[in-house]
């Protein structure tokens, strides 16, 4: 496999790089620990590199691999679902209004409240200590979370946006846009350059995304692997 643009290869680049502490597997094929996440890579199309990732799906489930093309066959298992996805990214935020509701950092004490919410709304794959990936904000009315977003896959000098998702009786307010927008700010504060990915299908989201200055970096292939 030639080396080519980070991005193209978000989940080997991330789990072997910055975040290969929360990794499982090898020098052939990596994932999230399942507490973190479902994504997985090979290290390339050798058979020993696929075999490798098929020894990391599990027996109930699957992993999700996210590259530019689409995976060779992975022997032992079977495509549950292939989809195409935008992957976009952004080198400087479009001007911003007011904003006129308080955005508040999530803490541990929220996690039951953001797994809830990541739940019901399916902004991605979310689970126990995904909200450990990077720093999550939000917005509360009183004590109940309406609306968040933080960070996921960080490749070096790259950090994803994630878990975007809102309350349904509380879309509309603009939530989505202003967290969005303070998640890319932070992440342009350290130097590096916000991506995140969305369905192809998913207009509404691309359009949001488009006028915080987010623009198409290539389309991707996103496979979900089950044992045989």
């Amino acid at each position: 496999m030639q080396p080519g643009h980070p991005l193209d290869r978000p989940v080997w680049n991330a789990l072997t790089t910055r975040q290969a502490a929360l990794a499982l597997g090898g020098a052939r094929a990596v994932r999230f620990a399942p507490e973190y996440g479902i994504f997985a890579a090979a290290a390339d199309d050798a058979p020993e590199s696929l075999a490798a990732l098929a020894a990391l799906v599990p027996d109930v489930g699957g992993v999700v691999v996210v590259e530019a093309r689409e995976p060779p066959d992975v022997p032992g298992t079977v495509v549950a679902t292939r989809a195409m996805i935008w992957q976009m990214a952004a080198e400087r935020l479009t001007p911003a209004g007011p904003v006129e509701f308080e955005i508040v950092p999530l803490t541990e004490a929220d996690a039951p409240q953001m797994l809830a919410l990541a739940t019901l709304t399916e902004p991605g794959p979310f689970f126990a200590r995904t909200h450990q990936l990077g720093d999550f904000i939000g917005v509360k009315e009183g004590d109940r979370l309406m609306a968040m977003a933080g960070e996921r896959m960080k490749p070096t000098g790259f950090t994803e946006v994630s878990g975007v998702c809102t309350q349904p009786d509380g879309r509309g307010r603009g939530y989505a846009g202003a967290l969005t927008r303070a998640v890319v700010a932070r992440i342009l504060a350290r130097g590096e350059q916000p991506f995140l990915h969305a369905y192809a299908h998913n207009t509404g989201a691309i359009g949001l995304y488009e006028a915080l200055g987010f623009s198409l970096r290539r389309e991707m292939s996103m496979t979900v692997l089950t044992r045989a």
